[in-house]
């Protein structure tokens, strides 16, 4: 099964970004088999629904650093949030509801493929892409940002457009 969501940051200013953000579309292919999306207080369909529009708005302000007639293409085929879910009974609480217990053992990963183009539709980069971060919670710069919505994930993916993406953002 293939599922397909998309977001384009508008380069018009309108949804907040600069007139020079380069458009950004995102698909995700086949979430039902993706590792790990699943929730540990909401149902399925809203958690996955509020993980990828976070991931989407994340991705759309990295593309703010690229030429406004860029267009970066990104298909996700995997995901594996930080942590794992595990019923609150099994942790030693009382109730129904799950917890995400985030430790070194449980590191965040994705997988996707990219493609970069510019205003004339030629490939400036592609490439498959499997990210992990082993060190995760090991990184002092991270520590202040876990209590933000898919902090270690979101640390993960700009360390890859830093590094990946940054000769095209300096042009």
């Amino acid at each position: 099964m293939y599922k397909s969501f998309a977001v384009l940051a508008l380069t018009s200013g309108l949804i907040g970004g600069p007139a020079s953000a380069a458009q950004v579309n995102v698909t995700w292919q086949d979430p039902d088999s993706y590792r790990d999306i699943q929730p540990s207080n909401q149902s399925r369909q809203s958690f996955r629904k509020m993980i990828f529009a976070d991931f989407e708005k994340y991705f759309t302000k990295l593309a703010e650093q690229l030429p406004a007639e860029q267009v970066l293409t990104m298909t996700v085929t995997d995901l594996d949030l930080a942590g794992q879910v595990w019923p609150s009974s099994f942790l030693g609480g009382m109730g129904g509801t799950d917890v995400r217990l985030v430790k070194s053992v449980y590191i965040p990963r994705i997988s996707f493929s990219y493609t970069l183009t510019d205003g004339a539709g030629n490939t400036l980069q592609d490439a498959q892409v499997k990210l992990k971060d082993m060190a995760f919670m090991d990184r002092g710069v991270r520590t202040n940002r876990r209590y933000r919505n898919l902090s270690y994930e979101k640390a993960m993916i700009k360390d890859w457009f830093d590094k990946t993406l940054e000769q095209t953002a300096a042009n």
